[in-house]
């Protein structure tokens, strides 16, 4: 990048007022919700390859989430990993709500509402935890890939944090949401192939997670390093 940017801790980045952070996390939010809502629970198969059809759009939160982190610090990152969680809760609670009234007299479409909307409490839980989980240890890793690389080489962590956010991810997800739905091996053939497709995805997409982390940082023209930063979830939050 020809601009010179500020380099500022990540405690000075959490109470900074920035350009593009809300419209960031705006779309993470989004993104989470709608692939979570639209494709968790379908199976598809492309060239003999049997996938959860959730991975073709999932790992552009997981992008965004790296994004975050990069651009804006742990800390910020770690208010847009709460706002999905809360999101996510009041998604399942309204789904279960609108599903479970009564339908009206002469309305027939009950039982497809109910096929697209009324998700298991175990897919549900499943979503909920093992979102929370993956993005946290994707942040957590992330950051510290910052600090040893001295903000070198991105795409080391892009990728990094990615293969262990999203094993985390996958780890808790199917087990939780499709073990004695699914039998054994369609559990583990998923989650398997679906980790090694998310990881997959962040790096053909790392032309264009450069691009953003740089027109970002340019815009906001500051690099924040997570120096001094309690990494803990439930750390008190600074006001952006």
């Amino acid at each position: 990048m020809s601009q010179e940017l500020s380099r500022i801790d990540g405690q000075a980045g959490a109470r900074r007022h920035f350009r593009y952070f809300d419209y960031l996390m705006a779309a993470f939010v989004a993104i989470l919700l709608l692939s979570n809502l639209i494709g968790a629970a379908k199976l598809a198969t492309l060239w003999g390859y049997t996938f959860g059809a959730g991975i073709l759009f999932f790992p552009v939160s997981y992008v965004l989430g790296d994004v975050l982190t990069e651009v804006y610090g742990y800390a910020n990152a770690r208010r847009c990993v709460w706002t999905g969680f809360a999101a996510m809760l009041f998604m399942a609670f309204m789904s279960t709500v609108v599903v479970a009234l009564p339908p009206a007299e002469g309305w027939n479409g009950q039982v497809a509402y109910e096929s697209v909307f009324g998700n298991t409490w175990r897919i549900v839980a499943a979503s909920v935890t093992a979102f929370w989980a993956g993005e946290f240890v994707n942040s957590f890793v992330m950051a510290k890939m910052k600090l040893l690389t001295g903000g070198r080489h991105l795409w080391s962590r892009t990728i990094g944090s990615t293969l262990f956010g999203q094993a985390v991810d996958s780890l808790i997800f199917y087990p939780v949401a499709f073990w004695g739905i699914w039998s054994q091996q369609q559990v583990l053939t998923v989650m398997v192939t679906n980790w090694a497709l998310k990881v997959l995805w962040e790096a053909l997409l790392t032309p264009v997670t450069y691009a953003v982390v740089g027109y970002l940082k340019a815009r906001e023209g500051v690099d924040v390093f997570d120096t001094g930063t309690d990494f803990s979830p439930f750390a008190k939050a600074d006001a952006v």
